[in-house]
């Protein structure tokens, strides 16, 4: 009996274990999934704070950009005016120079071609 008796304590202990492990693997998996939770949401975070700094750069640059071209844009007609108010105080001077530009660049392109 004494056998018997020490067999179902086993059996009691080993039942007892068992539930134990299942209980400590079930907190277990839940710390773990409360962790990776917490990390998907600084994760979310974070791409969302670099989705909003490069949001921001975009528009940054998007504005600078429009100034810039507006700055060319005007330089280049103020250069277009001036350009044409000079031909039409010499039109003889500007076309001999249009002339003499066209004949060098004509040599130049003749050249590459030798």
């Amino acid at each position: 009996m004494a056998t018997t008796k020490a067999r179902e304590d086993i059996k009691n202990d080993l039942k007892t274990l068992k539930e134990d492990i299942k209980v400590g693997a079930r907190e277990e998996g839940e710390r773990l999934r409360a962790r990776a939770e917490a990390a998907e949401a600084r994760l979310r975070n974070k791409a969302d704070e670099v989705r909003g700094q490069a949001e921001a750069y975009y528009e940054q640059a998007r504005v600078r950009g429009r100034e810039y071209y507006d700055d060319a844009a005007e330089r280049f007609d103020e250069a277009q005016r001036y350009l044409v108010e000079r031909v039409q105080e010499r039109p003889m001077q500007s076309t001999g120079i249009a002339l003499g530009i066209g004949v060098v660049i004509g040599m130049l392109i003749a050249g590459r071609r030798h």
